[in-house]
């Protein structure tokens, strides 16, 4: 029988000059695979007399179990060559600054309509709310808007399909925050039905609007804040407090000249364009047109059920997109939709 000593060294020496743990797998194999050296001579036993196996199997064992064992060491050092290789390349230096997460922050757009809301909280006015899906009443005809007004064309208005895939000219995404204003008068009369006179009406309509337009200052989706107030004796003379207080509180400036421009519009009469002037910066001295507004037709307070010979009002409707570019200086809307992070990380 073969010196089993010199086998279990041979073995362990072949063990441990490779450092690839395909290569330790075919070593392993020439001498305990099923052709293997050991192997072998476990099977030559049968050749061997009955006196003779008992001792030859006791040290074929143990020449086997040496080899298992050196086989066992020398792969878990090739798993920690590999481990230590693998550290050694992902190795991480404690000494530099870590990595902050990145804030999240408000966009501004929504900042100014948050603005724009506390302002008005703060004056008495309600805040309120409403689909973007309209229907054409409340969108237009609710609001003294003629069938033949250019408004209603799908040139300027977004309508919706029907079920059977033709254009539903009664459907539309509203164009104004205004079918807000005609829900609330219609909610507003409902509830005060019983009542003789009914409380004043004062609130803000903010929301996204759609319109089929878009370039540098405007955008198939902006939005939109519109004002109401509806009570006995409301006059002119209040809107215009109102809306240059606002202005002026808005841009943080008692600098500001603000100035109402005869209009026209279908919802309001008398009609004006309201205009402000910045008297410093880069804007110094030169006219901004910034809001529309008026007083509320009677035709609309006679649709949504109010009197119009007992109550009065004024409306008025800006665009809270135009506002933030003129408080932070940005001269391209596009900008606040692109999702660009280089630009939205300024206002975090």
């Amino acid at each position: 029988m073969q010196n089993l000593d010199q086998i279990a060294l041979e073995a362990a020496a072949a063990f441990a000059a490779t450092d690839d743990p395909d290569t330790l797998e075919q070593i392993k194999s020439r001498y305990l695979g099923k052709s293997g050296q050991i192997t072998e001579l476990l099977k030559g036993m049968a050749k061997l007399a009955p006196e003779e196996k008992k001792q030859a199997g006791a040290a074929i064992n143990r020449a086997k179990v040496s080899i298992e064992n050196a086989l066992a060491d020398r792969r878990d050092a090739i798993r920690r060559l590999a481990l230590e290789a693998r550290l050694a390349e992902e190795s991480l230096d404690v000494t530099l600054p870590g990595r902050s997460e990145m804030r999240g922050g408000l966009h501004p757009v929504t900042r100014t309509l948050e603005r724009i809301e506390a302002l008005f909280r703060s004056i008495g006015f309600e805040v309120a709310d409403g689909p973007e899906i309209e229907a054409d009443f409340q969108n237009f005809t609710a609001l003294n808007t003629p069938e033949d007004h250019p408004a209603r064309s799908m040139h300027d208005t977004f309508y919706l399909l029907d079920e059977q895939g033709k254009v539903a000219e009664d459907i539309l995404l509203r164009t104004h925050t205004s079918p807000i204003q005609v829900r609330y008068m219609q909610a507003h009369v409902a509830k005060y039905a019983h009542l003789e006179t009914m409380p004043e009406i004062r609130i803000i309509a903010p929301g996204r609007v759609y319109r089929v337009d878009s370039d540098a200052t405007h955008s198939p989706m902006f939005h939109q804040v519109e004002g109401l107030w509806i009570g006995e004796k409301v006059s002119f003379a209040d809107l215009k407090g109102v809306v240059a207080d606002f202005l002026r509180r808005f841009f943080e400036s008692d600098d500001l000249q603000v100035r109402f421009r005869p209009s026209f519009f279908p919802f309001t009469e008398p009609s004006a364009e309201i205009d402000v002037a910045f008297m410093s910066g880069t804007l110094k001295g030169r006219w901004l047109e910034i809001a529309g507004c008026g007083m509320v037709h009677p035709n609309v307070l006679q649709h949504v059920g109010i009197d119009p010979e007992m109550y009065v009002g004024f409306a008025f409707g800006m665009g809270p997109d135009r506002l933030t570019m003129l408080r932070y200086g940005v001269n391209d809307l596009r900008l606040f939709f692109d999702g660009d992070l280089r630009f939205l990380r300024q206002f975090v």
